[in-house]
C-alpha cells in the first residue's frame, strides 16, 4: 500500500511516529554531545576550578629503579619507580632520566595531566643528587612531533586513557613495565 492511499489517521500515526524517532535521535545526540564535552571530573563539583597540589620533589633516581619506556633516535628515556606517583590533583608526578647515545643524563622531577594534554617540567636533578627548580611555571601542550615525544608516549601508552588517569601509580608502573593489562589491577 502506498502512502497517497492511506486514510488521512493512518498518516497522521506515521507521521506522530516519524516525528518521535527524530524526536528521540536529537535527544540523544545532544545527551552524548553535552557528556563527550564535560571538562569538570565526575567526583568533582561543577564549577570548581582546578588546584595544583604543593611540589614535594623525591629523592635522587637510582640506576637500579630505572624503567625505560621510550627510545628515539637520538635518546633513551626512563622513568625512576619509586619516584611515580598520582597526586591528589590528578596529576601524575614522575623523575624522567634522558640519556643520549653519547652518554649523556638529565634528570627531571616532572608531571602530565591528563585532564589537559599537557606535563610541567617541575626540576632538573645535579649530578650530587640535589634539584634545580625549573624557571618555567607554566604547564605546556604536549606534542607529538619532532624528537622529543617521550611525553606523548607517557600520556597515550601509559597513564592515561582519554581525558583521564588510567588507574593508581601501581598499575601505571605495571604498564611501564610492560605487564599491565587496562582491564585488570586497578
Amino acid at each position: 500500500m502506498r502512502y497517497s492511499t492511506l486514510p488521512s489517521s493512518a498518516k497522521q500515526l506515521i507521521g506522530r511516529a516519524v516525528f518521535a524517532g527524530l524526536s528521540l535521535i536529537v535527544l540523544s545526540s545532544t545527551t552524548n554531545a553535552g557528556q563527550a564535552t564535560q571538562t569538570t571530573a565526575p567526583d568533582e563539583e561543577p564549577g570548581k576550578e582546578w588546584t595544583e597540589v604543593d611540589l614535594q620533589l623525591p629523592a635522587a633516581p637510582k640506576t637500579e629503579n630505572l624503567v625505560n619506556f621510550y627510545k628515539s633516535d637520538s635518546q633513551s628515556f626512563a622513568i625512576d619507580k619509586l619516584s611515580l606517583s598520582v597526586a591528589s590533583d590528578k596529576t601524575i608526578r614522575y623523575t624522567m632520566v634522558s640519556t643520549s647515545n653519547a652518554g649523556a643524563k638529565n634528570i627531571s622531577y616532572e608531571a602530565i595531566r591528563c585532564e589537559t594534554y599537557e606535563h610541567k617540567l617541575y626540576a632538573f636533578g645535579r649530578s650530587d643528587g640535589s634539584w634545580s627548580n625549573s624557571r618555567l611555571n607554566r604547564w605546556d601542550r604536549i606534542t607529538n612531533t619532532g624528537a622529543n615525544k617521550q611525553h606523548h608516549i607517557l600520556f597515550t601508552e601509559y597513564f592515561c586513557e582519554g581525558t583521564t588517569v588510567a588507574g593508581k601509580a601501581p598499575f601505571l608502573l605495571s604498564r611501564l613495565q610492560g605487564k599491565g593489562s587496562p582491564f585488570i589491577g586497578r
